[in-house]
């Protein structure tokens, strides 16, 4: 019995079977170890799952070199035919290659990390998760207005990076302009207006035109790009109808709507208490009757 134990563990094949199978089972109860043990006391959920996605392609990582140390004397026979056939699994897989190429780029060329809001593919939504092959979106928008969730989750393929446009809406500048326009009949005092709108975006908008304010300045210092008003700032054009206000102001990128909706109350009470000064212009439609006596 013993002798049959040693005969086969002397045979090549088995024992590295055997110490593949020992290595990996190593490699990976030490990988499931660190996850458990230290990944699970970072605080941040953004640095936690980058973590324990970095430590689980570390642990493939080693697998493969294990495999390749283990049979490399017998890896230079192959060599030639191993060229052929990647040349033909290249050309077949290429989009796999590609994506797989899209998620180094997104990992280390800092495109987006998940939590953020992005645009990719035309689908736009907060990342979830970034695979190896695929990003995981919760979209928001399409039937849905005001920017929120409408339920549906993407994948979409990380080859996008490469071939399309990538929009990050929280990445190093993570508010975004927004505008509103109030229509006013043209007997409304135009000055008043300027003034109310403007104190009633100062005091609505103080903390986000704060905060707006160091994130664009910390940007600047690393990228280039023209200096640009922060605070909130009220515009005016006028036709033969009315008086239209243009109100841009500044907010953080997932409370447009709250935002807005606040604004609005607010300029609704403040027409109304302006005692006749501010008056909400509409389209006119004039009936003639053309029927003749």
């Amino acid at each position: 019995m013993e002798e049959s134990i040693k005969e086969i563990m002397n045979n090549p094949t088995i024992s590295n079977l055997v110490l593949i199978f020992l290595g990996i089972t190593v490699i990976w109860i030490l990988i499931k170890f660190i996850q458990n043990k230290f990944i699970g006391k970072i605080k941040a959920a953004d640095n936690r799952h980058r973590t324990k996605k970095l430590t689980s392609f570390i642990g493939y990582f080693l697998t493969v070199i294990l495999i390749i140390t283990v049979y490399s004397d017998s890896l230079g026979g192959f060599g030639v035919a191993l060229g052929v056939a990647g040349a033909g699994i290249a050309f077949a897989l290429q989009e796999v290659i590609t994506s797989v190429a899209g998620w180094l780029a997104i990992v280390f060329g800092n495109f987006y990390k998940t939590g953020d809001r992005v645009q990719l593919g035309g689908i736009k939504g907060d990342v979830m998760d970034i695979g190896v092959l695929r990003t995981t979106l919760m979209e928001v928008g399409q039937w849905v207005n005001g920017d929120l969730y409408n339920g549906r989750i993407v994948r979409i393929s990380n080859s996008f990076v490469f071939k399309e446009p990538v929009f990050n809406y929280s990445a190093d500048f993570p508010f975004l302009w927004d505008e509103m326009r109030i229509p006013l009949k043209t007997e409304s005092d135009y000055k008043y207006a300027k003034d109310t709108f403007l104190t009633i975006m100062e005091e609505s908008l103080g903390d986000f035109t704060k905060n707006s304010q160091n994130a664009w300045n910390k940007m600047t210092q690393s990228l280039y790009v023209e200096n640009a008003q922060i605070t909130p700032m009220v515009s005016m054009s006028f036709d033969e109808s009315w008086m239209t206000f243009t109100l841009r102001y500044i907010v953080n990128y997932k409370m447009r709507r709250t935002t807005k909706d606040m604004l609005y109350i607010k300029i609704l009470e403040a027409i109304k208490a302006s005692n006749g000064k501010l008056k909400i212009a509409s389209a006119a439609i004039e009936v003639t009757n053309m029927n003749k006596n």
